[in-house]
């Protein structure tokens, strides 16, 4: 079968479930134990909390290894997911503390796990106008939710929106719905991107706003949802690297035509 064929076939949505159903099993059992202990409220500063919160990221983890793992170029982006939900791992431990002063811990490590993510997805198609419309949309947010906030804290923010917002973007643009070159695993990863958007959001408005009812349960689906969608887009992306290799090397020969 043709690299092409083996693209269409991988892309249909029940070949892509019956691939990662058996491996997403431990990362579901992790997430139904976290919502059943901890559903109603978090519990800071308790270790049991951090071990039980972190489970169905190491899970997700494990997911991507388990899709095979290298140094090769085909791997490269399964790499990049593997290191932002490593370091998301991290900055999940520090935020169960973030009572006790380690809040900008926690954001820096997320900050580093957006970057592996933007990394990841690439910057082709550059697409303008999703940078527009998702930069506007998140200033303005910032703006208004955390214009109020102390300097130093409200630069550190700053940044992040700037580092999220670019993560966003670059999911977004991988799905190219008019040009038909989408996959089913291209639009998680933007799904993920943008439930990621609304899980941070609500973080800061409920901190640094506003408290939130059910800010809880908001913040922790949509967290958990978000990083679901982002791991479950590596499942095919040793295909659409050796395409564009593919495709880069068909280019180059016609050009030395």
């Amino acid at each position: 079968m043709s690299a092409v064929g083996v693209r269409v076939e991988r892309d249909k949505p029940l070949t892509v479930f019956k691939s990662v159903a058996p491996k997403m099993v431990p990362f579901m059992k992790t997430l139904a134990v976290y919502f059943i202990l901890f559903g109603p409220a978090a519990k800071y500063e308790s270790i049991l909390y951090c071990i039980i919160k972190c489970l169905p990221i190491i899970s997700l983890i494990v997911f991507v290894l388990l899709h095979g793992m290298s140094f090769s170029e085909y791997y490269s982006y399964s790499r990049k997911v593997m290191f932002g939900l490593v370091f998301c791992c991290i900055g999940d431990a520090f935020m169960v503390w973030k009572t006790c002063g380690y809040f900008m811990h926690s954001m820096f490590f997320f900050g580093l796990g957006q970057i592996c993510y933007t990394s990841a997805f690439g910057f082709k198609p550059f697409n303008i106008l999703a940078a527009l419309f998702i930069g506007l949309i998140n200033g303005a947010m910032y703006f208004f939710f955390f214009s109020g906030v102390k300097r130093s804290i409200a630069i550190f923010l700053g940044v992040y929106v700037v580092l999220l917002s670019m993560m966003v973007w670059r999911a977004v643009s991988r799905v190219r719905f008019f040009d038909d070159l989408w996959t089913w695993t291209k639009l998680c990863s933007c799904v993920g991107a943008v439930l990621f958007m609304i899980s941070d959001f609500t973080i800061g408005i409920h901190a640094f706003y506003t408290p939130l009812y059910y800010s809880h349960q908001i913040i922790m689906t949509t967290y958990y949802a978000a990083q679901f969608g982002i791991a479950l887009s590596v499942v095919d992306s040793q295909v659409d690297a050796f395409l564009a290799e593919e495709i880069s090397r068909y280019e180059k020969s016609l050009k030395s035509e």
